[in-house]
């Protein structure tokens, strides 16, 4: 192997800044026009944001609405860098064990054949993907370390004990990193999962689940199942089982598994686990942030929320213009990353579009003035309509995961420690939780109660309606007329 030349530690650093310079110098104008129109006041968002907020929303959706895009490999790969470990945070790296059986996959694909309704095609074949072991972040807060402080240079194991004796509290948190399926990872979120393991003094299982578009549709959800099991039954180190089920948090993949446990225990299902047939528990809640159910970007906030969203707009899923790289497009080919064609609607994918959430435990959500406000709010009207208990906060004008993005606003911290209180009262007297709608005021801080019977205008045939014309499919439900 070849020594490293002098100085190719700069030439790397040298070029990583001119890749960032050659990135911002585009953006300058809109930036700068963004900055002018809110110092005039003559933009709706300087009513409710500060410059600051205006300046990343507007750059980032700059960022993200490329003309060009670049090859999907190269941007995940982007996403999945390791900053390393600093600071006031434990990390204690592991790793599920493989099941002897194949339960846990024949039980999640039974799962999904029994939920499939009218949505997928009654030829249509779902992937079986492999149980493979998935890797995950023990995350909890460190108290007494300052922000230069390294991890100490001690096993795995021990690092996991160390953050154990600065747990005050049970909590234990089940996280599913954001990034539409194929983008980010455990490490890009510690900044969030540290965070909520200081306001809860619990700790965080962060899940390094599979990404698309090299393992799609359900290999995701086959990961959070086993994390899930992995959590409640663990096979050997039996310390790590929380003293009641563990909360799941993030978005889709969160609320995913929670439907799909909600129909294993419709159906009566168990799963034969290392040797022992256990029983699926449901959660002690679900705490779902910005969560995005409508993975075919069909509902009407898509577009008309795009002033308030760094997201870009949706592109017609027959003419996804992707540069060819190794990954993409895929064999055979498919429309979207995530999903085969025949699955693109299916409940366990497109969430809004399931029958019933009854029976589910307590449910937090909030979101901004985002282009899933929508789907956020029809889910929350449906909670209601099905007798679970929700928490829902609204923030106004914030975008997409305000709270990671705008970390020093003040709706951040408003949302975080919303989110985190929640999750300490499922843990702690979750049936003192009572169903609550909130908005947040973006300037002033004040809060108005919702009227839920107003949350949402759209109907269950609306939804249906929406999302197959999104994906040129008749709907073969009545009165749902879609456009051939």
């Amino acid at each position: 192997m070849a020594e490293p030349k002098p100085g190719d530690g700069v030439t790397k650093a040298a070029k990583a800044r001119l890749a960032l310079l050659w990135t911002v110098l585009p953006k300058i104008p809109s930036v700068i026009r963004v900055v002018l129109l809110h110092v005039l006041k003559m933009s709706e968002p300087s009513r409710y944001l500060d410059l600051r907020e205006n300046v990343i929303v507007s750059f980032l959706r700059s960022l993200l609405d490329q003309p060009n895009p670049q090859p999907i490999s190269k941007t995940q790969r982007m996403t999945l860098r390791d900053p390393g470990i600093k600071g006031r945070i434990w990390i204690s790296k592991v790793s599920s064990q493989v099941p002897p059986e194949e339960s846990i996959r024949d039980v999640l694909l039974a799962a999904i054949d029994s939920s499939k309704g009218q949505f997928v095609a009654a030829d249509g074949i779902c992937r079986v993907p492999d149980i493979v072991p998935v890797e995950a972040e023990w995350t909890g807060y460190r108290a007494h370390a300052s922000p230069s402080s390294e991890l100490p240079a001690i096993p795995e194991q021990q690092k996991y004990g160390e953050m154990m004796k600065e747990c005050s509290s049970d909590v234990t948190i089940l996280y599913f990193h954001g990034g539409a399926y194929y983008l980010m990872d455990p490490a890009s979120h510690r900044p969030t999962t540290k965070r909520l393991a200081k306001l809860t003094g619990g700790r965080v299982y962060s899940v390094r689940y599979r990404l698309a578009p090299q393992d799609p549709f359900p290999s995701a959800l086959l990961d959070a199942f086993v994390s899930y099991m992995t959590l409640l039954y663990p096979p050997l180190e039996q310390s790590t089982r929380p003293s009641m089920p563990p909360i799941p948090a993030g978005g889709n993949l969160s609320l995913a598994l929670l439907q799909t446990v909600l129909e294993i225990r419709r159906r009566g299902l168990k799963v034969t686990w290392f040797g022992h047939e256990r029983e699926v528990h449901l959660p002690a809640a679900v705490a779902a942030n910005s969560p995005w159910l409508d993975i075919v970007q069909s509902m009407p906030s898509w577009t008309t929320n795009q002033k308030w969203d760094y997201l870009p707009r949706p592109r017609d899923l027959a003419d996804i213009k992707q540069p060819k790289d190794a990954i993409w497009p895929a064999k055979p080919p498919r429309k979207h990353l995530f999903i085969d064609d025949d699955f693109l609607l299916h409940p366990l994918a497109c969430l809004q579009l399931n029958a019933s959430w009854e029976r589910a435990p307590p449910i937090y959500v909030c979101c901004g003035w985002e282009c899933l406000a929508d789907e956020d709010k029809w889910f929350v009207s449906k909670l209601v309509k099905d007798g679970v208990a929700v928490v829902f906060e609204e923030y106004e004008a914030m975008p997409h995961v305000f709270a990671a993005i705008l970390e020093k606003a003040p709706q951040s911290t408003r949302c975080f420690d919303g989110w985190a209180k929640f999750i300490s009262q499922a843990c702690g007297s979750p049936q003192e939780i009572r169903s609550s709608f909130t908005t947040i005021k973006a300037k002033t801080m004040k809060e108005v109660d919702i009227n839920v019977k107003n949350l949402s205008p759209f109907t269950e045939e609306d939804l249906r309606r929406f999302a197959f014309d999104r994906v040129g499919r008749k709907s073969s439900f009545p009165n749902t007329p879609a456009k051939l």
